[in-house]
């Protein structure tokens, strides 16, 4: 029997998700995992031990090597081959985020929707979202759903939350011109200013027959902008 895996801990969802060789937009992408991309911050820009870098991710030291040497590899393929590198999700949690861990790896051939939730309608307040319903697509069929309580954490977190979770569309009611930008630069598709039930609404959207509107602003955008993304805190368990 296999060993299942244990999420490993990190700090937050990072500032940056992509990188690209210069004057080269049609390259071979690396995906690089949440937890190498932790590993690299951790031991080679907080300075921390291998050791260290265990103790705060939750897992072993060993787990710890392999993930970095992985990670490490990656990078130097990426410089040397002219590939791009695009940071995505893995079996990763945020103590700040728990709905962070729910989240697994995607199957191939799937696509993520995910629909803001409450009560099972669609919620009318991106910022201050505290579930989300994710819904597995293929061949133009659901095959999977799934509610995720968030905790309403502002719309920085919820964004880097669904772009670590590789949701490719957003449908959802009022939303803010702070999470606009956000999900825009996540690349995920964004279809505000939706009202009824979740399910019923994401049938319309695989149907072609989903009635939005892309410029509903959120009447509440000043609450949800109040709730800061703690990208600030990546820098807190320095090892020095």
């Amino acid at each position: 029997m296999s060993r299942i895996k244990r999420c490993r801990r990190i700090v937050g969802y990072p500032e940056f998700w992509s990188f690209l060789p210069e004057a080269k937009n049609d390259c071979e992408t690396i995906d690089f995992m949440l937890d190498e991309f932790e590993t690299i911050r951790l031991i080679d820009y907080e300075k921390c031990t291998q050791e260290e870098a265990a103790g705060l991710m939750g897992v072993s030291r060993a787990t710890v090597t392999g993930i970095y040497e992985n990670a490490r590899y990656k990078i130097a393929d990426a410089m040397i081959n002219g590939k791009r590198i695009r940071i995505t999700g893995g079996y990763y949690k945020i103590d700040s985020i728990p709905a962070s861990s729910e989240i697994k790896e995607k199957g191939e051939n799937i696509m993520r929707v995910a629909v803001t939730y409450e009560e099972g309608m669609v919620g009318q307040h991106f910022g201050r979202t505290e579930e989300f319903k994710i819904y597995e697509v293929s061949d133009g069929k659901i095959v999977s759903s799934q509610i995720i309580n968030t905790n309403g954490n502002g719309h920085g977190a919820l964004a880097g939350f669904l772009r670590a979770g590789e949701v490719e569309v957003l449908i959802c009611g009022g939303i803010g011109m702070g999470a606009r930008n956000a999900l825009s630069e996540l690349g995920i598709k964004l279809l505000p200013g939706v009202k009824g039930k979740a399910d019923d609404v994401m049938n319309d959207y695989l149907s072609g027959d989903l009635d939005y509107d892309p410029d509903t602003a959120c009447d509440h955008h000043d609450h949800e902008e109040g709730h800061d993304c703690h990208h600030g805190d990546c820098g807190s368990h320095g090892c020095h």
